[in-house]
């Protein structure tokens, strides 16, 4: 709903006699920079600092649809998620999938062999692949789409209640236009952008959840105009019109009404232009880094494919030009026919250049598959089996909030296994932000002995008209505090006492909702709001005996120890991250305040800093009476303000700041966000991995600390260099000298910086500095970070290193910063989704982050890499065959292989083993990876992939290769085979090899691996022989002569000996004499000592720092 048309608060006149306020100058983590419960009023407000231009605006006329869109063509109401048409389907999803450069080259290979100079394989033969790799994402696209065209249809088709012809009747949702006033129910959904008219409450409150919208859970209050609310009565002479922006992202809708039985609005947004569409983009698209470093290796592969290419057209030039007198005449080329059929023609003969032309380009349609097609499908399937396995994992199921692991981003998978730092948040990711009331300090004296039991008071309750209300969460108390709340105001401490507890149960924003239970005459009393810091402390307040019963946008009902106490809310000022505070005005008797005590601040002070050191989230409460005139000249700048329609935000935090002053220390609340099961040992886990932790948060420096200690990120033995500076010199100086003292020192090193050094930090060149000197620190905790500040500090380090980063977050206040980093985390917690939505993977806990990274980012990665590099052999081994064929054939690109052999080969022949292994294979188990981190490190160091491997990898190729194709040249010297029954020959040995290489790699057997491997070559034998049957296909019958002979399975021995004997030898030697960290792991697997991490002292590789940008 657009809050500045609708959101202006109501105000009472009554006498003025008292004001209460709750801010936050001590508080270590500000409530509503983690639950975003001012955002809205904020963003709703930004525009009335600036007047609406004519040609900025548009114009909607109440309940008046045909003249509101007489003059604007606005758009419907019917939403559209889908990308395709049935018409628009072919061209559009061909265009995109032809965006990726490697088709477009097949697409061209594919043509060219369509040219009769150029034709070398059957015409349909040459376009199978690419058309296979097409259908198959195309099917893929298509099924996403039909999705979302279903959830198009049920979204549209939904009814809502609309004014039309003097009363409401039911419309489908994508009918409704602009201008129309639309009745909505409660628990029902907004069908769109709706300014608020009326609710069913005579104050015009109305309570929402944006669920759907931004993931929050917390109810949130919208108000209607009173103006509106007086005329709505009666519709069908109701008129008027809104000027409003033109859509943009920050105007509500889609929210579900709660807690109200209707509200009337009209329509200003619809369609495309509601915020819910316009917000609908998702998060960024991004490319793994294994596939980028990939691209390197295909640019040496197309290198070395020109290179074969210029080979063969060179060598034929020099062929031609020698044997130029006997072409007519000679074996392999004859240019003349000599056939005596009738109309018989030569052979073209185009000249010696443009056969040199010809043959370069015949030579890239036969050796096309250098560049792996399948390569791309494979790695898209082998990612989606990764995932399946990934949110099947029992580890990382979130009991709790019954969410499992979500993988948003497909194709990010394998950069799981290359993080080297992390950047978390602190509240609701490290912590379970269920904040829970510990400590009070009223008066300067310190509450916080807990020693009492829950159940010995049984908490707190109150009849009400037979039945008994309690709160539903209940609140451990302090005894000696408790009986002070229970003396009423008999002493000047239990005047303190009711004073603090009446203003933690009156200061927020809270809705009090009674919800039934199994005995019929017990409610519980549920309290809804957008902070959870603001439930803790109206929970705390309802067990020592002030329990809120109700709330209005004119009144709240306390019951204080059995009495029903109302109050008028004469003004409320939301708490906003600039004030860092929030204000209630009451209409209440003149003996609740009390001015007779003396200051408190200095002792307050010091429980505050004791609160902040023992991790606990402080605020301080304080009061204010105001006199006639004093209330008077507020109430007046109050609604001057409010009303006003420029600068409307600033105005009313103006008038706030004039108000909060002069206030009487009351006292003081501690709260703790404890720390998530598990986060200790998950942090230890991935500092010993050589990940480098990064903690970002709002808090306050000592509590900061404090958290940092609990959560192992910081010890005792680590020297902490503290940079709190308040000018750009102090910044540099402090970071100059840290940085100096750290090269002097081999001592663990903590950086601890806050929000006001990171303001002259950023976006200068103090960056180089900050950066050099976190590079050296084991931890790094950043306290007061303003969310602008975390993405911004994600952008520092990832500009200025190779390294991968991670960014895991719960809020809002995180998407940018979870957007930011390489790999984006999302915690399914207590703030909404938003932080979900906007992730590349999602969970429920920071713990699991263990097992992501460790377990399954390790077998992502070193899967992925191996993947890559054999789809890269064994396309090089097939195209190496063709290549030797063609020096003994005059160098004419002829090819003993059958053109279908040739299309199979990447198709069916070796394809699914890799696809296979890519999902299944495990280097190492599970726990060894979780008892031993370090291991972690070969994806730091790109052991998996890398530009050694890739041309040890293309030598072994070229020896396999020769192996495959010369022992049977040889072998079958002088004799009279045929070139058939040798290319089935070097078919069958070449799926053999290929298969037989990837199963000496294998770690982890199983029956979906055997049958992979085995069956792939028996289903290329099988092919084999069904291409020989064929009686119009070249070479029939070629298969069952060679194999009837004790050559071909001699020949096919010796290859498979030959070919992988060298490869054997290798991995010996290298497992023997210079085993890498994996394999010792995995030979100590094998031997059972490495179950657990004190089970044996294994050297391991040391974690290094790869070279920065």
């Amino acid at each position: 709903m657009d809050s500045r048309n609708s959101i202006d608060h109501h105000h009472h006149n009554d006498s003025i006699s008292g004001v209460s306020s709750r801010w936050s100058l001590s508080s270590k983590d500000p409530p509503s920079e983690k639950s975003l419960s001012a955002i809205w009023d904020r963003s709703m407000l930004s525009m009335s600092q600036k007047e609406i231009k004519d040609e900025d605006a548009r114009l909607v006329y109440i309940n008046d649809a045909e003249r509101t869109n007489e003059r604007f063509d606005f758009t419907g109401n019917s939403i559209k998620t889908a990308k395709y048409s049935v018409f628009t389907f072919l061209p559009r999803n061909l265009f995109e999938q032809f965006h990726r450069v490697a088709y477009v080259y097949f697409l061209v290979i594919a043509v060219l062999n369509q040219l009769p100079q150029l034709a070398v394989f059957g015409r349909g033969a040459s376009i199978m692949p690419l058309a296979f790799v097409l259908l198959v994402s195309a099917i893929k696209d298509a099924y996403e789409d039909f999705r979302r065209h279903r959830s198009d249809r049920v979204e549209n088709n939904r009814l809502a209640l609309v004014f039309e012809e003097g009363r409401f009747r039911e419309k489908q949702w994508k009918y409704i236009r602009v201008g129309e006033v639309v009745k909505v129910v409660s628990n029902q959904t907004l069908p769109c952008d709706m300014v608020l008219l009326a609710t069913s409450d005579p104050t015009g409150v109305v309570y929402v959840q944006t669920t759907n919208l931004d993931g929050e859970s917390n109810l949130k209050t919208r108000y209607a105009k009173q103006e509106t609310l007086q005329k709505a009565a009666d519709l069908e002479t109701f008129n008027g019109f809104i000027k409003c922006e033109k859509p943009n992202r920050n105007i509500y809708g889609g929210c579900e009404l709660k807690n109200t039985e209707w509200a009337l609005g009209v329509v200003v947004y619809a369609g495309g232009e509601t915020k819910a569409m316009l917000n609908n983009s998702g998060a960024p698209s991004k490319r793994s880094r294994l596939e980028t470093r990939m691209n390197l290796e295909i640019i040496l592969l197309s290198l070395f494919l020109i290179a074969l290419c210029t080979t063969a057209a060179a060598t034929a030039a020099v062929w031609l030009r020698r044997h130029r007198d006997d072409l007519d005449t000679i074996l392999f080329y004859r240019r003349k026919d000599y056939s005596e059929r009738p109309g018989g023609k030569n052979h073209n003969y185009y000249g010696w250049g443009w056969e040199i032309f010809f043959t370069f380009f015949m030579a890239v349609i036969v050796y096309q598959i250098m560049i792996p097609i399948s390569l791309y499908i494979s790695m898209e399937l082998v990612r989606i089996g990764q995932a399946y396995f990934m949110t099947r994992d029992d580890q990382m199921y979130d009991e709790s909030s019954n969410s499992s692991f979500q993988c948003r981003a497909l194709n990010i998978n394998e950069d799981l296994g290359q993080i080297k730092y992390l950047f978390s948040d602190k509240t609701g990711t490290l912590t379970d932000n269920k904040m829970e009331f510990q400590s009070a300090c009223i008066g300067g004296v310190d509450y916080s002995d807990w020693k009492s039991a829950d159940s010995e008071h049984g908490g707190y309750s109150i009849e009400v008209d037979g039945n008994i209300l309690k709160p539903k969460m209940r609140v451990r108390v302090d005894p000696e505090l408790l009986e002070l709340t229970k003396d009423g105001y008999a002493t000047k401490e239990a005047k303190r006492a009711n004073e603090f507890f009446l203003s933690l149960a009156a200061c927020n924003t809270i809705v009090p909702i009674v919800t039934n239970t199994s005995d019929p005459n017990v409610k519980l009393v549920d309290y809804q709001g957008e902070s959870p810091d603001e439930q803790a402390l109206v929970y705390a307040a309802a067990a020592y005996g002030f329990l809120l019963i109700e709330r209005t946008s004119g009144h709240i009902v306390i019951n204080v120890r059995g009495e029903m106490q109302r109050y008028n809310v004469l003004g409320l000022h939301e708490f906003d991250s600039d004030r860092k505070r929030m204000s209630v005005i009451l209409g209440c008797p003149d003996t609740v305040m009390d001015e007779s005590y003396g200051d408190v601040i200095e002792e307050t002070k010091k429980q505050l800093h004791a609160y902040s050191s023992d991790g606990l989230r402080t605020l301080v409460v304080g009061m204010r009476k105001l006199n006639d005139s004093e209330f008077e000249q507020w109430h007046s700048s109050f609604e001057a303000a409010s009303t006003a329609l420029i600068g409307r935000a600033g105005l009313l935090r103006k008038v706030a700041g004039n108000i909060e002053t002069n206030l009487r220390i009351v006292g003081a609340t501690a709260i703790e966000d404890k720390l998530q099961r598990g986060v200790p040992e998950a942090i230890e886990s991935l500092r010993i991995a050589g990940i480098k932790v990064w903690v970002l948060t709002g808090d306050k420096q000592e509590t900061a600390i404090s958290i940092g200690f609990s959560s192992r990120l910081l010890t005792r033995n680590m020297r902490q260099i503290v940079i709190n500076s308040n000018s750009l010199d102090s910044c540099r100086r402090s970071l100059e000298e840290a940085n100096a003292s750290i090269e002097s020192n081999d001592e663990s090193v903590a950086l601890i910086i806050d929000g006001t050094s990171l303001i002259y930090v950023l976006d200068s060149d103090l960056e180089d500095v900050l950066f050099q000197v976190a590079c050296k620190c084991s931890a790094i905790l950043c306290c007061r970070v303003a969310p602008f500040q975390k993405a911004g500090i994600v952008a520092l380090v990832k500009n200025r290193t190779s390294d991968m980063t991670l960014a895991i977050g719960d809020g809002a206040n995180d998407v940018s910063m979870i957007q930011m980093a390489d790999v984006g985390v999302g915690i399914s917690g207590q703030e909404g989704r938003q932080a979900v939505m906007a992730s590349d993977f999602a969970m429920g806990q920071f713990r699991f982050l263990v097992p992501l990274l460790l377990v399954h980012g390790h077998w992502n990665y070193q899967r992925m890499g191996y993947m890559i590099l054999y789809n890269f052999y064994r396309n090089a081994v097939f195209v190496l065959i063709l290549f030797w064929y063609v020096l003994f054939t005059c160098y004419t690109l002829t090819t003993a292989i059958t053109e279908w052999s040739s299309v199979l080969y990447s198709v069916i022949y070796t394809s699914v083993p890799t696809i296979i292994i890519g999902i299944l294979d495990k280097d190492l188990g599970r726990r060894t990876l979780l008892n031993h981190p370090q291991l972690y490190g070969v994806g730091q160091r790109g052991e998996g992939y890398s530009t050694t491997l890739f041309w040890y990898m293309m030598f072994d190729t070229i020896w396999q290769s020769a192996a495959i194709f010369f022992i049977p040249l040889f072998a079958y010297w002088g004799s009279t085979i045929d070139t058939s029954s040798l290319g089935d020959l070097w078919t069958i040995a070449a799926v053999v090899v290929v298969n037989l290489h990837l199963a000496m790699d294998i770690i982890r057997w199983n029956w979906i691996t055997h049958a992979a491997i085995w069956g792939s070559i028996v289903a290329a034998c099988i092919c084999v022989i069904v291409i020989d049957v064929i009686p119009t296909l070249p070479g029939y019958w070629a298969i069952f002569e060679v194999t009837s002979t004790w050559m071909f399975w001699f020949c096919l021995l010796a290859i498979v000996v030959t070919s992988l004997l060298p490869r054997f030898a290798i991995k010996y030697l290298g497992e023997y004499y210079r085993p890498s960290d994996v394999r010792i792991a995995r030979e100590a697997e094998k031997l059972g000592t490495f179950i657990e991490p004190q089970g044996t002292e294994i050297e391991m590789n040391q974690i290094g720092d790869p070279p920065r940008r």
